[in-house]
């Protein structure tokens, strides 16, 4: 029977067109939105590398000043510019702290479109205001990116419930359910075998497509196997759980108008609803501190500490001696007194900062508790990590933006209070930023939305019980 299933069911395909069709389609929607996705990470490669230019160009300046202010020439720059001053090279000439995308950045856009990639912290500024926001397309923000995650979450559904949503009620509206009935094999088993050639074909399709268009756009798949290899373990799950679906609504045997209905309006549940609320209930249950009261906050306290910055300035010097070596020390520059006071800011202000942070946690923490209940967000996220661009990753990102700022600064304050000249020598140096990519595994996800599915399979057996299959066949 199994055979026969076999054969009739490609003969059927074959002459409706759909495996042609399907092929065509696949093949567009890749290609268009892998070329979409490559458009977007070459824009970003672009705009670091032009980051990276900048501060070369920079340098190359910097370093000619610095030959001439040492051999006793008179230079034509503001003296505060001077790259002899610790401060102007901490301010002036910074480092490019840049996240580099992956090789399958293209892939997933994630939160790519609302953070920067790079920036350039300074001595004098804000570490508790890098935020890395960049709010660049409120239309594109709204609708989100046509990229390969987004076929394969929002589309990919689509075509798999034109595939398979009348595999049942078509033989039922055709009249020939009773005979299929009278054949040596139970309608759920026949369900699953038809439902199960067709994933086979559609998986082929899909997988066919994918690395046509790796190919297409130069991605390495050998020397990148192994991510290709998890991406389309976790594309044939995800079809997988789709095609459950379809096998539960299939044995309720509804007329072919129902089951479409029933299907869109699962998919639009799992796909658009569930999502989106929990995203509301979080922001509900753990609603973010006001920003602006942050950065009021931020300002007032900066002006109260500005009044009394001589006495900042005495009680920093008194913790840390290894600043006062030099008597000079008491001249008490501007930058003396201002980046005493800014330690001071920041300390007080950590408390403000963490509480927003927190919050943020508290929120990304609750959707994670409850992702499980929509396949498409675990596929999603897991596509996003994949591609470097999750949440996660922009904010490890962050993190560790932040800690090369405090390293940064923090290069530059012996030079400051021991009234010490920055010269070529000191160069070479000079701190280099480099982001460490945290590793990702897809072990757990793969293996959540299989028993899922196997579970929803199972449950489609458990309900179509005998008395059922007789109504049906009764009513036709």
């Amino acid at each position: 029977m199994f055979n026969y299933n076999f054969k009739y069911e490609l003969k059927l395909l074959l002459r409706s067109r759909w495996i042609q069709l399907l092929s065509i389609v696949l093949l567009l929607l890749f290609g268009f939105s892998a070329y979409n996705g490559k458009q977007k990470v070459e824009k970003r490669k672009a705009a670091i590398a032009a980051a990276h230019d900048e501060v070369n160009e920079n340098d190359v300046m910097m370093l000619k000043l610095l030959d001439s202010v040492e051999r006793g020439m008179e230079v034509s720059a503001s003296r505060w510019t001077i790259p002899t001053s610790p401060m102007a090279v901490g301010n002036y000439h910074p480092r490019v702290a840049a996240m580099d995308p992956l090789p399958l950045a293209f892939i997933a856009t994630g939160q790519a479109d609302l953070f920067t990639h790079y920036v350039k912290p300074t001595v004098s500024g804000d570490d508790f205001a890098l935020n890395f926001t960049e709010m660049t397309s409120p239309v594109q923000l709204l609708f989100g990116s046509f990229d390969l995650a987004f076929v394969i979450i929002y589309l990919l559904p689509l075509l798999i419930i034109a595939f398979s949503y009348n595999v049942l009620s078509s033989e039922k509206e055709s009249g020939t359910l009773r005979l299929l009935a009278a054949q040596p094999i139970g309608i759920q088993n026949w369900v699953l075998q038809k439902l199960g050639l067709r994933f086979l074909w559609l998986s082929v399709l899909v997988i066919g497509a994918l690395v046509i268009t790796f190919l297409v756009f130069g991605l390495d798949i050998f020397s990148q196997g192994t991510a290709v290899a998890k991406m389309a373990a976790l594309i044939l799950a995800y079809m997988l759980f789709w095609f459950a679906i379809s096998f539960l609504v299939n044995l309720w045997a509804g007329s072919s108008a129902k089951n479409a209905v029933l299907l869109l309006g699962l998919w639009v549940l799992f796909v658009l609803l569930v999502p989106s609320v929990l995203n509301q209930l979080g922001e509900t249950l753990y609603p973010m501190p006001s920003r602006t009261l942050m950065v009021n906050e931020m300002r007032g306290m900066k002006a109260e500490v500005t009044k009394r910055q001589d006495e900042i300035l005495d009680n920093f010097l008194r913790d840390h001696p290894e600043y006062a070596i030099n008597d000079s020390t008491q001249s008490r520059g501007f930058y003396h007194r201002y980046m005493a006071s800014k330690k001071l800011i920041e300390k007080e202000l950590a408390p403000v900062v963490n509480a927003y942070e927190e919050q943020l946690q508290r929120q990304q923490n609750w959707v994670g508790r409850f992702k499980w209940i929509s396949p498409a967000i675990i596929t999603q996220e897991s596509l996003n990590q994949m591609a470097g661009t999750s949440t996660q990753d922009y904010e490890n990102f962050r993190k560790q933006v932040v800690v090369f700022a405090n390293t940064w600064r923090e290069h530059f304050m012996p030079f400051l209070y021991n009234n010490r000249d920055f010269s070529q020598t000191d160069y070479p140096n000079l701190p280099k930023f480099q982001f460490e990519q945290k590793p990702y595994s897809s072990l757990g996800v793969i293996p959540l939305l299989l028993i899922i599915s196997i579970g929803l399979f199972g449950l489609g057996f458990w309900t179509s019980s005998k008395e059922r299959r007789e109504s049906i066949i009764g009513s036709s």
